[in-house]
């Protein structure tokens, strides 16, 4: 028998080992680490049943295995055909309740389709394209509409891009206004499927919007692709090709203008002109002050004025001569603005020259006159005398330098202080940039031996670098080699469209006018051109294809 002083030491073992066992379940931490969740929720259970006939119900529970979040659930959701008062939908733990708040039609099939709206509560997996079906009646549509959704200009497959399905009585009520009650999203593969459909005629398109999906084609820089034929839906469709590509407005809009703080006044397009250019309107006779400088693609402007005195000026833009739209902007009359004279070279990252080319030198605003004395050159730490300096006689802010460049030397240019003067008047600061000469083994010689399909057509050949950059656009219509001297090495790509209206250029669609865009043949196989190589390329071109 154990004494007092035994039993008391024995109980205070006791409570120390329940404190310690007490603390370390109270602390208890989950595992860590291990595989990251990827995949979205799971249906366990419908109540009722999905693909139910003779549906009475007016409540639809969904049980899923995890705990979820709706986004966006008004606008993703659809319940098709649409009924006049919008369902109900709400989260209760982990089970979704659907509400019906309407009468349904007698012998109608309905489908619920959920978007990206079911989002796993942890990781953000999205359940995408699921749907539930009912029937008030003994049958079920079972319909389908497959095909696979692509890019245009790439030839690459589009994933999350939605396809959009009307029926044609709706297709003039509801495109561009409205979602449709039928739509789905394409695969990583681009590929998409339309199920439980009825059967009748339909206008199908694809969308690839920026930001908002709410489903509707309302921004012109969204992708938009359509099949020109009528769908008649009678039996299960597949292979339907849709092609995505940026349209072209039917109404030139400016889509931005500001005067910089320079006090340049900077204008950008909805679309790409032709032959653009720019008159001042008001003040009377300030036409003769403007200097305009269009981008390359032809759908932004820059406007320098050399008179300033004005507090009110109104620009009118045409193309082709034709007149498009005006616009005004206001500003101080005698408003300052900061200006900071600096320079632009044709000098890549590396500060290296392109070997056998001219150095090209670009003001930020249009030169009034410089003076070639206060330009000086170095080649290593010797003055170079024997280089010239010339104004581009079509722009204003371009120079070139003229100069027999060396190999492994470094070349210092030195613009000196007043060297520059610009149409305000401003004068430049001192400043000067390192270069050396890139070296000839690091580019190639490619000739691209074109084979044309059809002498009576034009064809427009783009190279393309990595970046899918256009680098230089030829129009042919015979067969004929392309020469490209002193290109970089690296990996190229050649795009081809097919030139219809023979204007030496790809003409886009517009899908209100049901006119599809030119089509275009991306070449699948790779050139790569190796240091200081001469290389020969075959393309040929393949018989341009029907586009429905």
């Amino acid at each position: 028998m154990l004494n007092k002083r035994a039993l008391f030491f024995f109980a205070k073992i006791t409570l120390v080992y329940l404190a310690l066992l007490i603390y370390g379940c109270a602390n208890r931490q989950p595992p860590q680490g291990g595989p990251k969740d990827h995949d979205p929720p799971k249906l366990l259970k419908a109540n009722p049943p999905n693909m139910t006939r003779n549906f009475k119900s007016k409540v639809i529970k969904l049980d899923f295995d995890e705990f979820f979040r709706l986004t966006n659930s008004y606008t993703e959701i659809t319940l098709s055909p649409t009924p006049t008062k919008t369902p109900e939908y709400k989260r209760v733990g982990k089970s979704l309740i659907v509400t019906l708040k309407d009468t349904l039609e007698k012998n109608t099939t309905y489908v619920i389709n959920f978007g990206k709206a079911i989002v796993d509560a942890n990781e953000g997996n999205v359940l995408k394209n699921f749907t539930y079906v009912f029937s008030t009646g003994i049958h079920i549509d079972s319909l389908s509409i497959s095909g696979q959704v692509l890019n245009t200009l790439t030839g690459e497959k589009e994933k999350e891009a939605s396809v959009l399905l009307f029926s044609l009585k709706q297709d003039s009520l509801l495109f561009g206004k409205k979602r449709p009650t039928i739509f789905t999203n394409t695969d990583t593969l681009g590929n998409f499927s339309l199920n439980n459909l009825h059967a009748g005629d339909y206008r199908i398109y694809a969308l690839k919007e920026l930001t908002a999906s709410n489903k509707i084609y309302d921004n012109d820089k969204e992708l938009i692709a359509f099949n020109k034929n009528v769908v008649h839906l009678t039996t299960d469709i597949s292979d339907i090709q849709l092609k995505l590509f940026k349209a072209n407005p039917d109404k030139f809009r400016l889509t931005d203008r500001r005067f910089d703080g320079d006090g340049k006044m900077f204008f950008s397009f909805n679309k790409s002109l032709d032959n653009p250019s720019i008159k001042i309107v008001y003040p009377p006779d300030f036409d003769k002050y403007k200097i305009a400088d269009f981008s390359k693609t032809k759908d932004t402007a820059t406007l320098f004025m050399r008179n300033m005195d004005f507090d009110s000026i109104r620009v009118a833009f045409f193309d082709n001569g034709k007149p498009l739209d005006t616009t005004s902007m206001r500003k101080g009359r005698k408003e300052s603005f900061l200006r900071i004279l600096i320079f632009q070279y044709n000098i890549n990252q590396d500060s290296k020259l392109r070997p056998a080319t001219d150095l090209k030198i670009k003001a930020d605003f249009p030169i009034e006159n410089f003076d070639p004395a206060l330009i000086s050159l170095k080649e290593d730490s010797a003055d170079v005398t024997n280089f010239t300096v010339q104004r581009d006689t079509s722009d204003l802010r371009n120079f070139t330098v003229s100069y027999r460049w060396r190999q492994i030397v470094n070349y210092t240019i030195t613009i000196h202080e007043d060297a520059f003067t610009d149409i305000y008047g401003d004068k430049n600061k001192t400043t000067f940039r390192r270069f050396t000469i890139d070296k000839p083994e690091n580019y190639s010689l490619l000739t691209l031996k074109m084979t044309v399909p059809d002498t009576g057509k034009s064809y427009v050949v783009e190279l393309l670098d990595q970046n899918k950059q256009v680098l230089r656009r030829d129009a042919i219509r015979k067969n004929t080699n392309l020469v490209y001297k002193s290109y970089l090495t690296g990996k190229y790509s050649v795009r081809v469209a097919y030139d219809d209206n023979n204007n030496g250029k790809w003409d886009s669609g517009n899908v209100k006018q049901r006119l599809q865009p030119e089509n275009i043949w991306v070449d699948p196989e790779i050139i790569t051109l190796r240091p200081n190589w001469e290389q020969e390329t075959p393309i040929a071109i393949p018989k341009e294809p029907t586009t429905p």
